[in-house]
């Protein structure tokens, strides 16, 4: 790692109406290096690395680029510069095929033509370096998360990068794929390139980063080398006080079978059978592409069943729609808040009250004191950062929208809540809130279906569950017999 400097922020300042999201920010990245960027959901460190690609402007302080002075910068500014962001959602055109979004705005061309062969074999390099084997003429749009992650990462590498962000790369990924992902960062550290590296996930700072900046309320607390710091240390800073990590006991009275899953079969899935009970914390286990999602998709209406049967409070129920499933007292928190858990575009408002609409009004008119009681009490309840409840869900942090999609279900009273994914992209306090909100649900008597990427939270949450490998249910575990290391054994596919 070079001790010379490539990128210098100096007192860097953003404000929002009620939101100091920067306050005079100083930090230094050197050539080379892997620098890692912590913090709680409203840190500032999407704002920060926003101001570094020209995604937004600050309001005052300087960025220093290889020795010259900007007062701002552009996207294609930066992006002349070498500088290059993977976004925590993904910035592809799905209609387009793999080689084409790994080239878009970079294309190789013979004369005034696309040289569509070139591309192609360049995008097929790159993905040969991670080992994946995806075909560079495959439209975007049937790819996994996974996938689309990776495309995301080869497009960055298509350009002369010399400085990469990364935010929240290997949050879909599986163990193998960071891995993967993990060997690149290091060729390309060799090569010089620094990468800005932004993640919830502690234990990846500590076998990545040369260095940790930990940032809090819009300030950077520290910067810290990595091998001199430890976990608790930098959970303190992020979060101003000490954080025990663990799963809170709960008091359990599981009840009746809730939901009951027969035979089912459909969206890659084959002859699926299992049961929910009243006030369980019920685990979907396996790695990606086990076809987690697809199973809760079609308990939820949203994917078309092929053929068993569903049983909801002992009643044979067919869910045709998520219509079906909202009536009948399911809700879904999916793993893809952006585009399937919110209206980004609309306010915290409607986001919270638009299922329970018809509860609000009477004679088509709405009742705002009822609204705003009910937005009041969950927005209370999850400590949602916010400066008005008018405030479009687009503004917020990426933990702070998982909260409103969850305030969502809340505020329609579900019977069954299934949570994909529902720490994805959310820092380790805001976890310990998710944490503690899916065990007091569960006391409450509302049956959890969880998926969960993270083997300790399913472990530490679920008591059973059942784990998946390739569309097949290949085991069911009760909670004082499964292990992460027994999950492992069963999702890689040994039955």
């Amino acid at each position: 790692m070079s001790e010379k400097s490539i990128l210098s922020l100096k007192n860097i300042s953003k404000s929002y109406p009620g939101v100091q999201a920067l306050d005079d920010v100083s930090v230094e990245f050197k050539k080379g290096e892997v620098h890692a960027i912590v913090g709680e959901n409203g840190a500032g460190k999407s704002t920060l690395i926003k101001v570094i690609s020209g995604a937004i402007t600050a309001d005052s302080g300087e960025i220093i680029f290889e020795d010259k002075t900007y007062s701002s910068m552009t996207p294609h500014h930066s992006s002349l510069l070498g500088i290059d962001v993977i976004y925590q959602e993904f910035n592809l055109v799905s209609s387009l095929s793999v080689a084409e979004n790994v080239f878009l705005g970079n294309q190789v061309k013979r004369g005034i033509v696309v040289n569509f062969k070139e591309i192609q074999k360049r995008t097929k390099e790159i993905l040969d370096s991670f080992h994946i084997d995806i075909d560079p003429t495959s439209k975007v749009k049937g790819l996994s998360v996974a996938y689309m992650q990776i495309v995301e990462i080869a497009k960055a590498l298509s350009k002369d990068v010399k400085l990469l962000i990364m935010d929240e790369p290997t949050a879909p990924l599986t163990n193998v794929e960071v891995d993967m992902l993990f060997k690149l960062i290091k060729s390309l550290k060799e090569k010089g390139v620094t990468i800005l590296y932004i993640s919830h996930r502690l234990e990846e700072i500590f076998e990545i980063s040369d260095r940790v900046t930990v940032m809090r309320d819009g300030k950077k607390i520290i910067t810290m080398n990595t091998a001199d710091t430890n976990r608790k240390e930098i959970i303190n800073h992020m979060v101003g006080k000490e954080l025990k990590e663990k799963f809170s006991e709960r008091n359990k009275d599981i009840g009746e079978t809730l939901l009951e899953v027969k035979n089912l079969c459909g969206n890659g899935l084959k002859d699926i059978s299992f049961e929910v009970k009243k006030g369980e914390i019920f685990g979907i286990a396996g790695l990606v592409g086990a076809k987690r999602t697809e199973l809760v998709r079609m308990i939820f209406g949203a994917d078309s069943v092929e053929s068993g049967e569903i049983f909801f409070e002992g009643k044979k129920t067919k869910i045709r729609s998520p219509r079906d499933a909202i009536s009948a007292g399911i809700g879904l928190v999916p793993e893809d808040r952006k585009y399937q858990g919110a209206i980004l575009k609309l306010s915290i408002r409607w986001n919270i009250t638009l299922p329970i609409i018809k509860s609000l009004s009477r004679f088509s008119v709405i009742s705002t004191k009822k609204e705003s009681k009910s937005i009041e009490r969950y927005i209370r309840a999850l400590s949602v950062k916010l400066s008005s409840p008018n405030q479009k869900v687009a503004t917020l942090s990426g933990g702070n929208q998982q909260k409103i999609v969850l305030s969502k279900w809340l505020a329609s009273e579900s019977k069954l809540l299934i949570f994909d994914e529902p720490t994805r992209g959310i820092d380790v306090g805001a976890k310990q809130e998710i944490y503690a909100l899916i065990n007091s649900l569960a006391e409450t008597g509302i049956s959890i279906i969880l998926i969960s990427s993270e083997l300790e939270e399913v472990i530490g949450l679920a008591d059973r569950l059942i784990v998946l490998a390739e569309g097949e249910m290949v085991k069911r575990m009760e909670k004082p017999e499964y292990t992460k290391k027994k999950i492992l054994n069963y999702a890689s596919g040994n039955k």
